[in-house]
């Protein structure tokens, strides 16, 4: 009888040090959770001084905003490439910044319309060319684009309306002066550059 209740009460210390290490695993494990997540929080949180004052501001989590990132450089990317006018200055300055947005597949079409003379037949009609983007498709998954825009290119004579749609993948890199996106268009092709309308002008 008396080995019995000792070896009840062995049980029974067993598992209230069993209880008690289990408990202060979770009480542990609760207090590392919450404190990754304070650190989480205070990783977005910035202070901004203002006079010598620090202001809390937070930032967004930058996922939450790629969306509109990646459209907005696919937008300044094409503006830079197309909208044009008839000054040798301009269009070089125009396509060294459109460079820092694209991989080697940008340099390739702009070789590719400088020697099917397009720079220079921009030059000699004094066109003036306007991008308006229509929309951009985004497949988020494959980092995935669609272009829709249309080209406005008036020349002395007319004014040429033209349907233009491109695609291309993105790459996401570190930010800088010239990327502020961090943001890189890969494999950049034009899929259609066609006429919607020709008006000629009346030039007397």
């Amino acid at each position: 009888m008396i080995i019995k209740n000792i070896e009840a009460k062995i049980r029974l210390a067993t598992l209230i040090a069993i209880g008690s290490l289990v408990t202060a695993l979770l009480i542990v494990g609760m207090n590392c959770l919450y404190a990754f997540k304070m650190v989480a929080n205070a990783q977005k949180s910035i202070y901004i001084l203002d006079k010598n004052v620090p202001i809390l501001a937070r930032q967004t989590d930058m996922q939450l905003n790629r969306p509109a990132e990646y459209r907005a450089h696919v937008d300044l990317f094409h503006s830079l490439f197309f909208s044009l006018t008839p000054d040798d200055n301009y269009m070089e300055y125009q396509m060294k910044k459109a460079m820092y947005l694209i991989d080697q597949s940008g340099m390739q079409q702009y070789n590719d319309l400088k020697e099917n003379g397009f720079f220079n037949s921009i030059l000699s009609s004094s066109s003036v060319l306007t991008l308006q983007t229509d929309s951009i498709s985004l497949d988020l998954p494959r980092k995935y684009f669609r272009y829709y825009g249309k080209l406005k290119i008036d020349r002395r004579s007319s004014t040429v309306i033209r349907s233009l749609v491109t695609e291309g993948y993105l790459k996401d890199i570190p930010r800088s002066d010239n990327n502020p996106h961090g943001t890189l268009i890969t494999n950049w092709k034009t899929l259609e550059n066609k006429d919607l309308q020709d008006v000629e002008k009346n030039t007397f």
